[in-house]
């Protein structure tokens, strides 16, 4: 599988979050935080994980859903799953 570029990944991850959590892609960047910036909450969380999974064909622990607290975060956690495939 060719490697995704990070930027390209950031694109379509800003794109999934933004749509699960129902704010404008522009609000989501790299730091900002989904539960107290953005209003999000477990069940998105979940959502997010989940979508995450289906759109790379990953398996991603619950664990993990820790990490999904600002797109840095996710991004990094989605890298690193993607990089174990």
């Amino acid at each position: 599988m060719a490697a995704i570029k990070t930027e390209n990944l950031e694109k379509e991850l800003r794109s999934l979050i933004a749509e699960i959590i129902e704010v404008e892609e522009e609000k989501i960047t790299l730091d900002a935080s989904f539960v107290e910036d953005l209003g999000m909450d477990s069940m998105m969380a979940l959502e997010i994980l989940a979508a995450i999974e289906k759109k790379y064909k990953l398996r991603v622990p619950e664990e993990h859903l820790t990490k999904i607290t600002n797109l840095k975060q996710v991004l990094n956690t989605t890298k690193e799953f993607l990089g174990k495939k």
